[in-house]
């Protein structure tokens, strides 16, 4: 079997040594209290913080993922990425949910609550449940990370890819306990660099790869048996091979996934990167700068999928070989679950001595001489697996060298995303459950070192959540259409109905919550379009109803929170309290704001259409979508760059802490 060469090795090690040491040397700054651990002491320019996002977005389990979608599909793999591969919650940060998350002055998600209901039992409860459903969640995202990781290298190195996986982790642990927010911002610049040349790189290479866009859809028919694999336009009903007949329906799911975005986009916001900015205009540009800069993901990744079209035809001449080939690890080894398929097959091929008697002759007489590097992409469904597409353009169809460079960048993005997602957890599980519940009286050193308990435990417990997994897209549909929809309510309702209180967001995040959990044990082959419905039915009935059973949050709290954050909404007690010329001036903002949201994602779809066109060479499609682009831009240019705070005012400041007085007055029902 193939692996890697020795210019790819040194190549890696040089980048995880250079990761390693930016993390060792923010680590005095980073262990002075835990504003400037999780924070970066609210002192880094957007610019930064913007490539810290775009990292964000751009994991390696998701490309991987995407990447099989748009194999299969084309461009229009990018209508099922609507579920989460989009961003399209984006806008939503960029208009006005990040600017009233920042407003607040808090450091986590949990803490914000005590802010918008404060500081009595419902508000305690509910500080302690967002936490824990937070950190759930990031376990729940680490782990499908890391699955898509053991996929990714059981096709480079001769050892066990959980072995592989598990050293990466710990690797990346340690620099994160170690140097905390501050180095996972400057790591993150590093390593989106490193992307974005990645994308020009891989993009030229599959630019000159086919002559034409006849020549590369009747390639794309002849492999995937699509006929319309060059088409953009999402339809009715598009054929899917086995394992993924639930996105037939493409049109629709495309629709519910961009239901599912709106809705939760109204209350996202509350992230490391937006409570640490500084200010509010800043929120703004570092959410742009995201927006523009993950434009390079989707030919980076429309990339891969033309080297896999061209990789498969090499591979495959008979179809029917990679059922045949399934059938044989099927009978040898009968036991196999779903989620260790890919270990037995890579296990097989790199020690074809140590395999169950008789498969290696069986394979090589069904894939032929080179079975060792086919073998890895034989699914269990009997169809060329999708997932792995990208790992095997990377091992078979780029020279050495310029293979480590990409696998440089492919980790990058792995270990940004990661790194990430654990400060933001462990911050949580510190801040809010081990300080606020337990050691009030914790002193800094304390505090520090329960962070780097903190992110061991998420690790830890994220690792064995994602080697059970199925597969990377089984997980992922699992986190984006159930567990994060069982919060929704809780998140939107909050910013946007006065009557929301605490006692309504315990009840729905405790609805949601269990339901998500009990549908992924009792039920989880659930299609992704009812687990939405279900678990946004029980999050927003459970949040309405408590809220009308029990008593409003009282009036100073809500006074202090409205008047700091500035919503728009069913604020109408609280809004005719305000000065006319202050009511004025909100309704102008959020006029502005709410109308740029639609031209921004509009500008956002396609301008990532427009880079996957451009690749595939589609022009006739590359000039409607370019008109498509510039509505979206002017409506961005009209809504929301001409009202984008100025540099010399640029936006409000953080609101002081606030205790409620006991015996505050409710606002009228």
């Amino acid at each position: 079997m193939k692996f890697l060469s020795t210019a790819d090795l040194i190549i890696i090690s040089g980048y995880l040594l250079l990761t390693l040491v930016v993390g060792l040397a923010m680590t005095r700054k980073a262990s002075q209290n835990l504003d400037e651990y999780y924070l970066g002491g609210r002192s880094l320019p957007w610019y930064l913080l913007g490539m810290a996002g775009m990292v964000s977005w751009f994991d390696l389990t998701g490309t991987m993922m995407i990447t099989s979608f748009l194999y299969m599909l084309g461009p229009r793999g990018l209508f099922i990425e609507f579920r989460g591969g989009v961003a399209l919650i984006l806008p939503f940060m960029m208009a006005f949910t990040a600017k009233w998350h920042r407003r607040s002055g808090c450091m986590t998600a949990a803490e914000w609550m005590t802010y918008r209901f404060g500081h009595n039992r419902a508000a305690g409860w509910m500080r302690l449940i967002t936490a824990i459903m937070w950190v759930v969640l990031s376990i729940g995202m680490l782990a499908y990370l890391i699955r898509g990781t053991t996929l990714f290298m059981g096709q480079f190195l001769p050892y066990p890819p959980m072995l592989v996986t598990a050293l990466l982790i710990g690797f990346c642990a340690i620099y994160t306990m170690l140097s905390g927010f501050y180095g996972v911002v400057l790591t993150d610049l590093v390593q989106g660099l490193i992307i974005i040349a990645a994308s020009f790189v891989i993009g030229w290479i599959a630019f000159h790869a086919t002559p034409n866009i006849a020549a590369l859809g009747e390639l794309a028919e002849r492999v995937t048996g699509n006929p319309l694999w060059t088409s953009s336009m999402p339809p009715v009903h598009t054929p899917m091979p086995r394992g993924y007949e639930m996105y037939e329906s493409l049109l629709m799911f495309a629709l519910f996934y961009l239901l599912r975005n709106v809705v939760g986009g109204l209350g996202t916001g509350a992230e490391s990167r937006y409570f640490g900015a500084r200010n509010d205009r800043e929120c703004g540009l570092q959410s742009m700068m995201q927006g523009l800069l993950i434009a390079f993901r989707w030919p980076l990744m429309i990339s891969f999928a033309i080297l896999g079209l061209l990789l498969v035809d090499r591979y495959f001449e008979r179809p029917a070989s990679v059922e045949a080939a399934a059938a044989i690890i099927h009978r040898h080894y009968p036991d196999t679950p779903p989620a260790f398929w890919h270990d037995v097959t890579a296990g097989i091929a790199s020690e074809p001595g140590a395999a169950a008697p008789g498969v290696v002759a069986e394979l090589e007489a069904v894939l032929g001489p080179g079975w060792v590097d086919k073998l890895p992409l034989v699914s269990v469904h009997g169809t060329v697996n999708p997932e792995q597409i990208l790992p095997a353009v990377l091992l078979h169809s780029v020279p050495a060298g310029l293979r480590g460079f990409f696998l440089v960048a492919m980790l990058a993005a792995m270990m940004s995303t990661l790194t990430g997602t654990v400060n933001q957890a462990a911050a949580m599980m510190v801040r809010d459950i081990y300080q606020d519940r337990w050691r009030p009286q914790a002193g800094n050193r304390e505090l520090i070192f329960a962070s780097y308990g903190s992110t061991l435990l998420v690790l830890v417990l994220a690792f064995w959540m994602g080697v059970h997994a199925h597969s990377i897209n089984d997980i992922w549909g699992w986190l984006s259409m159930s567990l994060s929809v069982s919060m929704f309510a809780p998140q939107v309702l909050r910013l946007y109905w006065w009557r929301c209180n605490g006692w309504g967001v315990v009840g729905g995040s405790l609805f949601g919550g269990i339901g998500a959990l009990a549908q992924r044990f009792f039920l989880p082959g659930l299609v992704e379009w009812m687990q939405l419905l279900v678990m946004m039915g029980l999050s927003f009935g459970g949040t309405i109803v408590i809220s009308l059973l029990t008593s409003p949050t009282s009036l100073d709290t809500l006074r202090h929170f409205y008047r700091t954050t500035k919503p728009f909404g069913l604020w109408g007690p609280l809004r005719a309290e305000m000065p006319a010329p202050e009511r004025t001036a909100m309704a102008r903002e959020h006029r502005n704001d709410i109308l740029a949201v639609p031209f921004i994602m509009l500008a956002q779809v396609s301008l990532f259409l427009l880079a996957m066109q451009f690749v595939i060479r589609s022009w006739t499609a590359l000039a409607c979508t370019g008109a498509l682009f510039l509505i979206g831009f002017a409506g961005t240019y009209r809504y929301w760059w001409k009202n984008l705070p100025p540099a010399s005012n640029p936006g409000t400041e953080l609101a002081e802490k606030f205790t409620a007085p006991a015996g505050a007055p409710h606002p009228p029902a």
